[in-house]
């Protein structure tokens, strides 16, 4: 009986070992996008601000959701002070003035919000007049590691070179943390070729905590990590014009459980993609002793809305030379291309093995790793198309793949329920 009851509890453990690496896409027991998160936020009324923010902040502050705050011009917190903000408080930034927020280096914002009361970054038009690129957008600056010649940098955003600047020596750096907090139509543009992004990150460490995000409708990036060391959990980027995630400079990051949704008709010509990864800029620019930029992605789901016959529909993934990228149990729906790899990276194993796509179900895609040299693309096919790699390639439609894909209800984008016994090859 004992030997009967240890082969049952070796097959149920099996059964449920499978099924847990059969996950693929955002999971969760209940939809976390339930209650804190909005697709719909033009048409959301927000209270009229009844207090100013604006100058600069060197000591603690506290913003209190019995108020509405209007971000005016660039907002810098220096002196090591710490900005909190409390659950339910929303923030409205300035059009004409570019309201932006920036926590320089040594300093800390404490945005925690909850499921039933967000913290909300948004435009301070009015409802149906809002668009994307309204006001600025949050910036975080750190002291962790970039690879940079020189170990520090400042970022392209007209702002004060005095307290602008990033990098360091502690990847365990704390620049606060952000949860269960909503950016809405930030992006502002600054000159004919700069926007600004929804977040953007320089030089910020692990110590900083950053979950249940969601970026809708910036217009350049939702998230960019220029260096540093991250970890991301629970984010989503909603129809950003440029990419949802981007990193550059050397940056260490780990992203689980998140979403980008795409839509063609949001995406501007410079090509723009869930994912983009480089290492740097330029390579007299970087510090070659650095780390190289490696990005490991698990439990994603990159998703593209709306079909497109005229040629907006891009890549999902777009890695340049000397990057490392690694995504796993994850799905990747409605692309031209799960992953698009820059030409100099060639053919050879050494550099594909910095590309590792694993436990990928690749729904509604028109290949799965090309490169935009296409003399490339047969040996690409035959290096990923091994079994090693475990991709399970479907054309279903999205209300086959997802509980529920229509954004106007509140979506579900986990995926349905199926039996991972019976997908066994």
């Amino acid at each position: 009986m004992k030997a009967k009851l240890l082969v049952i509890t070796i097959i149920l453990f099996s059964v449920t070992s499978l099924s847990a690496q059969q996950t693929k896409g955002i999971t969760g027991h209940n939809n976390w996008m339930d209650n804190w998160t909005n697709f719909k936020p033009a048409t959301t009324v927000y209270k009229e601000a009844n207090q100013i923010l604006t100058g600069i902040i060197d000591k603690d502050l506290k913003l209190t959701k019995n108020n509405t705050y209007k971000l005016i011009g660039t907002v810098y917190v220096t002196n090591k002070a710490v900005l909190t903000i409390e659950p339910g408080t929303v923030i409205r930034g300035d059009k004409e003035s570019c309201g932006t927020l920036i926590i320089t280096k040594g300093c800390k914002l404490i945005a925690e919000g909850t499921a039933a009361e967000p913290i909300v970054f948004t435009s301070n038009n009015s409802n149906l007049m809002r668009k994307p690129g309204d006001w600025g957008g949050i910036i975080l600056l750190g002291d962790a590691p970039i690879n940079k010649v020189g170990g520090v940098n400042f970022l392209d955003f007209n702002l004060d070179p005095a307290v602008s600047y990033y990098g360091g020596q502690d990847p365990n750096s704390n620049s606060g943390i952000l949860k269960y907090v909503r950016i809405e139509y930030s992006g502002h543009k600054i000159n004919a070729l700069k926007e600004l992004n929804g977040l953007s990150l320089g030089g910020v460490g692990r110590g900083t905590k950053f979950e249940f995000i969601q970026i809708s409708f910036s217009n350049d990036d939702s998230f960019e990590s220029y260096g540093g060391d991250v970890n991301f959990s629970n984010l989503i980027s909603y129809r950003a014009t440029d990419d949802d995630f981007d990193f550059t400079q050397g940056v260490q990051c780990t992203i689980s459980n998140s979403i980008a949704i795409r839509n063609p008709y949001s995406s501007d010509i410079s090509g723009s993609r869930c994912f983009e990864i480089d290492s740097y800029d330029k390579i007299e620019n970087a510090d070659v002793t650095k780390k190289l930029t490696k990005i490991t992605a698990t439990n994603m789901t990159l998703t593209n809305t709306e079909d497109n016959n005229q040629g907006l529909v891009r890549e999902a993934v777009y890695v340049k030379e000397k990057s490392y990228f690694n995504i796993s149990n994850s799905i990747i729906d409605g692309f031209s291309s799960c992953v698009l790899l820059e030409n100099k990276i060639g053919t050879l194993p050494a550099n594909l093995a910095k590309i590792n796509i694993q436990g990928i179900q690749v729904n509604r895609c028109g290949g799965i790793v090309l490169s935009e040299s296409s003399s490339y693309n047969p040996e690409l096919n035959t290096w990923y198309n091994s079994e090693t790699f475990s991709l399970d390639i479907t054309k279903l439609s999205d209300t086959e793949l997802f509980i529920q894909s229509d954004i106007k209800n509140s979506p579900d984008f986990r995926t349905k329920n199926t039996n991972p016994i019976v997908s066994l090859k």
